[in-house]
């Protein structure tokens, strides 16, 4: 999937919008994810908070009716960018810690997680390191071997 300057400055606009809703001056919120839901029809970058409160709406057009093999793949990428050129504004915003970004499908399946915020700890790619766990796991049988 092509990754325009007109997409990355919708998706920008987006997070944006979800940005002045928690504002860092205000108490913080209990909440633990920002939910964004992309519908591959539709076109249509949408997000949520915990309850299922729509927070802000927009239709990218590249988008709509893309039947790519790897739009989600795609989208993870934008996302992924967009909040990483924005986490300035994004690490003090008014939702208690720890609180993440979670990329879902139009069904509410979980598609990726996009950014985490834990305190002084921010993860903006989960699959930096894909083989963490079996590497952790190798290494807890070898201690317990001895």
């Amino acid at each position: 999937m092509k990754e325009t300057e007109q997409v990355l400055q919708q998706v920008e606009r987006a997070i944006s919008k979800v940005i002045d809703k928690f504002p860092a001056t205000v108490e913080a919120n209990i909440m633990t994810d920002i939910h964004f839901r992309v519908n591959q029809e539709t076109g249509e970058l949408t997000a949520f908070d915990d309850n299922d409160k729509e927070i802000t709406r927009t239709v990218i057009e590249p988008w709509i009716n893309n039947t790519d093999d790897d739009f989600y793949d795609g989208v993870t990428s934008t996302m992924r960018k967009c909040l990483q050129k924005s986490h300035n504004a994004i690490e003090p915003m008014s939702i208690m810690k720890p609180f993440s970004f979670v990329l879902e499908d139009e069904d509410k399946e979980p598609v990726a997680e996009l950014y985490i915020v834990d305190g002084d700890t921010v993860i903006i790619d989960p699959d930096m390191m894909p083989d963490l766990d079996k590497d952790l796991d190798d290494f807890l049988k070898h201690l317990l071997e001895k």
